[in-house]
């Protein structure tokens, strides 16, 4: 039987494209959220709620395996503001933490509920998962590294900052890790 992997794709992506084709090569049975077409349109709240019950209800032993990538990642970190502290493993990539903006580029993006993972990382009351890691680019303006890496400390959670990276990770990068990690 295969090992199941439950993969939360950024905006527009898919679970077998992509980094899920990279897990399907590597023989694991892909399962999870695709943040388009039905399931984007449920609006944030059903969102987050949607993949808290999958977790909890599906995936929620400590072999089970999350990745989550950019407002994947985001989804996921609110997601676990409704549970317990996720007891599988989490690889969070390039993940969304809040508001961004580049000045150079004119463009920003401010998410729901963008102040709240802070509030709670501060207040220390946010649920951290209890084997989490985060990877991020060094020049990724979507997921600041600046404050990834703050957020990661309030939740004593390891953030690696990928030297001369954007948002979308280097490719053989993504694809060490994953040979690491799983």
């Amino acid at each position: 039987m295969k090992k199941r992997i439950y993969y939360l794709s950024g905006q527009g992506g898919h679970l077998h494209k992509g980094l899920g084709e990279a897990l399907l090569a590597r023989g694991l049975d892909v399962v999870g959220r695709e943040i388009q077409d039905e399931f984007k349109t449920i609006g944030f709240a059903a969102q987050v709620s949607t993949i808290a019950n999958d977790l909890q209800t599906q995936h929620w032993n400590k072999d089970s395996l999350v990745i989550a990538n950019s407002f994947g990642a985001y989804l996921f970190l609110h997601a676990q503001t409704e549970m317990a502290p996720y007891i599988g493993r989490v690889l969070l990539l390039s993940p969304i933490v809040g508001e961004f903006d580049s000045e150079e580029l004119q463009m920003g993006f401010i998410p729901p509920r963008a102040k709240k993972l802070f509030e709670l990382a501060t207040a220390n009351l946010y649920p951290t998962p209890a084997n989490c890691q985060i990877h991020v680019g060094s020049d990724d303006w979507q997921s600041n590294p600046t404050n990834v890496t703050r957020l990661g400390q309030l939740l004593n959670v390891p953030v690696i900052v990928v030297p001369n990276n954007g948002h979308m990770l280097d490719r053989s990068y993504v694809s060490q890790l994953l040979d690491s990690w799983l």
